[in-house]
């Protein structure tokens, strides 16, 4: 794949990072890096790999990472994302011959993004798929009370899924899961809920966000609608074979990704200096519940989401704060001359511009603030359906913060702008599992 050509005039080479004035931190008092403004990557929106076509709340396109692996790496560099989501970037990067890595505080994001790097053959996953249900067996699950789970499938479809669920749940922890069994998993996880006859569910809210079963009922009884039986079989198969309709991805080179449950400012997997780029996108400031949008999905692949530590901002302040201790670890990761893109929305119609906060949270880090880039884009019929106008609220425009990493007066293993480089990090424990239970 390649990106589109930017606009002349945008986004021109930059001068090196080293030098005298790369010593300090941040730009110099009053001078904010330059704001360009034109639609960068979305013109091409739909060429995009058909592997990306995972539903996740506040996701970007993968057109966003595509333009700045294809400006700032080659082939061989590591692309990192430390907040993973449905693991746009460290696809996209794979997909591109560059090595990959990624990880999110939501063990959820993981089970989303590792099979689309190792698809299994599509007979042997229905092979497969036939004789989970094939072994049945009475299942009763206490994790969601029977009548809640009713408001969305048949007692026929629901069963079905307790029987994959256990089959799921129980094999992860015998022995891990094999990739025909991930990839199942992560089908039926985005087949659990959504708007229309593909979904396991009756008709409800698009697949990226999970409404309450109160809400459900709510919904049910306006639409006079009742869950009926449906096909899991033919459901995951149709799905399955969609996603691979743009073909399989190059078998595990130039090295399989490194994919990992972990907070953004504790990046255990990743050493220090090793990142060429990372390409992200933070949670936004009281935009997305992730705890309530993914509580379905979370329950069927057994994760405890009371347990998982997503972030939540009750001020501008603490966002702020969020960002900062996520950019110091980046600085830690990215290596001298090495690229982060940082990609914020809008909020509150505007009032708020988070790529200012990300600017000033910045201030006194080894970072060179190069450019914010304002992606200007058209709105699919879905966007206006919930509201979402043309650039000018919502979570509705791309702004991305482009960083260099300084490249001279910064020690690897010495302290910096308050940060200290650590050796040897630990292991973080895995959210949302059980104590003692550690990522492989």
């Amino acid at each position: 794949m390649t990106a589109p050509s930017p606009a002349k005039g945008a986004l021109e080479p930059l001068p090196p990072a080293d030098g005298p004035a790369a010593d300090g931190g941040g730009p110099p008092e009053g001078n904010s890096p330059p704001r360009v403004t034109q639609e960068f990557w979305t013109a091409r929106q739909r060429r995009g790999h058909s592997l990306h076509e995972i539903s996740y709340r506040a996701c970007f396109k993968p057109q966003l990472p595509e333009f700045f692996i294809e400006k700032y790496t080659k082939p061989g560099d590591l692309v990192a994302d430390p907040f993973l989501g449905r693991g746009t970037t460290p696809l996209q990067a794979h997909l591109m011959d560059r090595r990959a890595a990624g990880s999110d505080v939501n063990p959820l994001c993981v089970m989303l993004a590792r099979p689309r790097f190792d698809p299994p053959p599509l007979q042997e996953a229905e092979a497969r798929l036939w004789e989970i249900l094939d072994a049945g067996g009475d299942v009763a699950d206490a994790a969601a009370p029977e009548e809640d789970l009713l408001a969305f499938y048949h007692p026929d479809t629901l069963s079905q899924l307790l029987i994959l669920r256990r089959w799921f749940i129980v094999r992860e922890w015998e022995a891990g899961l094999d990739r025909t069994d991930d990839w199942l998993r992560m089908v039926c996880l985005n087949r659990l809920s959504g708007h229309s006859p593909g979904f396991f569910s009756v008709r409800t809210m698009p697949p990226n966000q999970a409404v309450s079963a109160e809400s459900q009922r709510r919904i049910n009884q306006r639409q006079d609608q009742t869950p009926g039986p449906k096909d899991i079989v033919d459901i995951v198969m149709r799905k399955s074979r969609s996603l691979l309709r743009t073909g399989y991805p190059a078998p595990q080179t130039p090295a399989p990704p490194m994919l990992h449950t972990a907070i953004a400012d504790h990046l255990f997997y990743l050493a220090d200096g090793s990142v060429d780029l990372v390409v992200t996108s933070p949670p936004f400031l009281n935009i997305v519940d992730y705890r309530k949008d993914n509580w379905l999905r979370c329950w069927f692949a057994g994760v405890d989401v009371a347990e998982v530590q997503i972030s939540g901002f009750s001020s501008v302040a603490e966002w702020r704060g969020f960002i900062r201790s996520a950019l110091r670890e980046m600085c830690r990761v990215v290596r001298r001359g090495g690229h982060i893109a940082f990609e914020v929305g809008e909020v509150r119609n505007g009032e708020v511009l988070l790529e200012e906060q990300v600017l000033q949270a910045s201030e006194g880090l080894p970072l060179i603030p190069r450019e914010v880039l304002v992606n200007q884009q058209n709105f699919t019929k879905t966007s206006n359906l919930w509201g979402v106008n043309n650039n000018n609220g919502g979570t509705n425009t791309n702004r991305v913060v482009l960083f260099q990493r300084r490249g001279a007066g910064v020690r690897v293993g010495r302290g910096f702008g308050g940060i200290r480089l650590l050796a040897g990090l630990p292991r973080w424990p895995r959210p949302g599992f059980p104590p003692g239970r550690s990522l492989g």
